[in-house]
């Protein structure tokens, strides 16, 4: 098997986009060599702990609503290609998502890290739903099989806050500035929103090389 490290945060569009594209390339091939983390990086790290408002956000990042609008153009574009219903109108907050991936670390724990990522995503992007809130993330624990009730003890205290901000800090020295990144073998970065053809091509050849040396 070879790793494949995702460093991405749960609020990232295109981290969005690009796992979707992971998976329809993954789904042709059902026995692919890949071994797949997920890694904690925060687009906002010093984003208030309660969120803020999402239209306030974007228009101060962007400058006003026109260039947030244009900004938001070719992800709309790019999600709409990738057969994913966004529902940009219904997200009201953009929040802090130190939270959500201390989530996924526990879930990687327990196995259930992607299929929580995939949730995440979910319930942001398509149910436009506040992945910043501890009742939200204790019932993304609970559709993932996970204990929702020692999530929430675990949110409401400082648990493993220190090691994601230790790992997100870690990316930024190793150079990493946007997401989502793929990191192949412990060797090759992949940056941005790949598709599933370059992914296919990726996987073949990975899997010509371990044939090749058996």
């Amino acid at each position: 098997m070879v790793k494949l490290d995702i460093i991405s945060d749960p609020i990232c569009p295109w981290c969005y986009i690009g796992k979707t594209n992971l998976d329809r390339a993954l789904e042709q091939i059902p026995d692919h060599p890949f071994t797949i983390e997920w890694h904690p990086f925060q687009l906002n790290p010093t984003m208030p702990a309660e969120g803020m408002d999402r239209r306030a956000y974007l228009e101060g990042k962007f400058g006003g609503k026109n260039a947030a609008v244009k900004a938001y153009a070719p992800v709309m574009q790019a999600a709409e290609a990738a057969g994913l219903k966004i529902d940009f109108e219904g997200m009201k907050r953009t929040p802090n998502t130190i939270n959500a991936h201390r989530l996924i670390h526990w879930a990687g724990i327990e196995g259930r890290q992607t299929f929580v990522v995939h949730r995440l995503f979910e319930a942001y992007f398509r149910d436009a739903r506040d992945i910043g809130d501890s009742h939200v993330l204790a019932d993304i624990a609970d559709s993932c099989e996970m204990d929702a009730s020692l999530v929430s003890k675990l949110l409401a205290s400082d648990a493993d806050i220190a090691d994601i901000q230790k790992r997100d800090a870690h990316s930024r020295e190793m150079g990493i500035s946007s997401v989502p990144t793929f990191i192949v073998a412990n060797q090759h970065a992949v940056p941005g929103a790949q598709s599933a053809e370059m992914w296919l091509k990726v996987m073949g050849e990975i899997i010509d090389q371990i044939e090749a040396a058996e």
